[in-house]
């Protein structure tokens, strides 16, 4: 699991699960974590979901985004969030 983003009213972690040492030629498996600080709710995304999301971060990344140009497209990703937040 690797932060990749933190804001105030978002952060957004990358997750990989590692395969057997069979399975490596396979590659890993993975996806994102976002979590929407304000709303208490997250939502994983993987697959063509999570690459369409990282596409995008990138591209934004290209274009010198500030935080709020960041945050607005990550909410964008975050409407479907239902898991709520819970701390231990």
């Amino acid at each position: 699991m690797q932060m990749l983003y933190n804001s105030d009213s978002f952060a957004v972690l990358q997750i990989d699960f590692g395969l057997p040492d069979a399975d490596a030629a396979a590659g890993s498996r993975g996806g994102f974590e976002i979590v929407d600080k304000f709303a208490r709710k997250g939502i994983f995304i993987e697959g063509a979901v999570a690459q369409s999301f990282k596409d995008g971060v990138q591209a934004l990344i290209e274009s010198g985004p500030s935080q709020e140009a960041l945050d607005e497209y990550i909410a964008g990703y975050t409407t479907l969030a239902q898991q709520p937040v819970i701390l231990h």
